[in-house]
């Protein structure tokens, strides 16, 4: 019942739990997926951030800024395009409020949190006077890299697949865990689960019951992990500051658009699926922006452009950057110690210029003493001379 299975590659996984229990409290991994996602994609946008010179803590404070807006705005967006799903006649207002923040279940577009990232983005780069196109290049394979994870979370969700279908490449999962969840009847209701899947079952291991569907959440993952690459092997070669997140959006949108038309959860605008209409729209967006600065460099325009060190370089100008942080310091410390020798020498002078004086004093009044003892003794004796004659 909980197992995915894929029959036509001979790939099967007997038993995938959609969560964990720590503490009485129930952990859903595709939370625990998401958040693995922002985590590498800030370490990956600040190791490029470094490698193109700029100050990796200022992306930071940017996912700071931004990880709870693009939660928000992928729910929003998702909520908004779904409405019917969360509204019913004579269902109380805060019962309609709790399932609409209830993130627990999905239900988060990623296209509503990427438009609300933007947003923020250029509102941070208002702010602190820094460039949008450059962090959009620094950041858009950190970027990657959350989605192809947050796709493994649909895996863990049971969400997000495709059509039935019988080609090779198709997932079979078990009836039985929808009833169990009970999103059967919702399921077929919204059309996610066709009648068509439950017709024609896929039969795995000891007659269990299966749909057989597109694993659109796989194959939206590997796009973007070859879009991921050619990003990687391009970016030390880029021509102009946003070059590599306007590759991005327009090979995000062109494959978003085709694996989209597979889906049976797809939201709605009429009999139009809104995410093909978005993924158009930033495919030709993108791509008339970069037919654009292409023109211009033609025509002799040298946009600003921030080179992208190797590695290899990067770690020879840390090494110096190092060298010279600990001979600022030792050169610090030696001042110090210099200062102290010569603090150490004055006052040793000091108190060698005060022994002297005192022992001259003592000479003086010794030689009085002595002095008038010789007077005493030399009058004495003329006095007794005096009283011989």
């Amino acid at each position: 019942m909980n197992g995915i299975h894929f029959p036509g590659l001979g790939i099967h996984f007997n038993n995938v739990p959609s969560g964990f229990t720590i503490f009485g409290i129930e952990v859903r991994l595709y939370a625990v997926v998401i958040v693995i996602g922002f985590v590498l994609a800030l370490l990956i946008s600040s190791r490029e951030a470094r490698l193109s010179r700029q100050d990796d803590e200022t992306y930071l404070d940017f996912f700071l800024w931004m990880v709870i807006p693009s939660m928000i705005g992928a729910r929003a967006y998702y909520v908004i395009f779904n409405w019917g799903e969360y509204y019913e006649k004579g269902k109380g207002f805060w019962e309609t409020v709790g399932d609409i923040v209830n993130i627990r279940e999905g239900g988060l577009a990623i296209y509503g949190g990427l438009i609300v990232g933007v947003f923020v983005a250029f509102v941070f780069n208002k702010k602190r006077k820094l460039s949008l196109p450059l962090m959009g290049d620094t950041v858009c394979m950190g970027v990657l890299i959350g989605q192809i994870l947050g796709r493994w979370g649909n895996f863990f969700n049971r969400e997000a697949f495709g059509a039935f279908t019988k080609s090779f490449i198709r997932m079979a999962i078990p009836v039985d865990y929808f009833a169990n969840e009970e999103t059967l009847n919702d399921y077929l209701e919204s059309g996610i689960i066709t009648n068509k899947m439950l017709m024609n079952p896929d039969i795995v291991g000891k007659r269990t019951a299966c749909i057989s569907v597109y694993p659109t959440f796989l194959l939206e993952g590997l796009w973007c992990l070859a879009l991921l690459i050619i990003i990687l092997l391009y970016r030390r070669h880029k021509k102009f500051d946003g070059e590599l997140s306007l590759f991005y959006i327009m090979g995000y949108g062109l494959g978003r658009f085709f694996i989209e038309g597979l889906r049976t959860d797809s939201l709605m605008i009429g009999s139009m699926k809104v995410s093909q209409i978005v993924a158009l729209v930033c495919f030709f967006g993108a791509m008339l922006l970069l037919v654009f600065n292409y023109v211009r460099i033609f025509r002799g325009h040298k946009p600003q452009c921030h080179r992208i060190m190797k590695l290899s370089e990067y770690r020879e100008i840390r090494a110096a950057e190092k060298t010279k942080k600990n001979t600022e310091k030792s050169n610090k410390v030696d001042e110090k110690s210099s200062e102290k020798n010569d603090s150490d020498e004055e006052s040793d002078n000091k108190v060698a210029g005060e022994k002297p004086e005192e022992n001259s004093g003592d000479e003086k009044k010794n030689s009085s003493d002595i002095s008038k003892t010789n007077n005493n003794k030399n009058n004495g004796n003329g006095k007794k001379n005096s009283g011989k004659k």
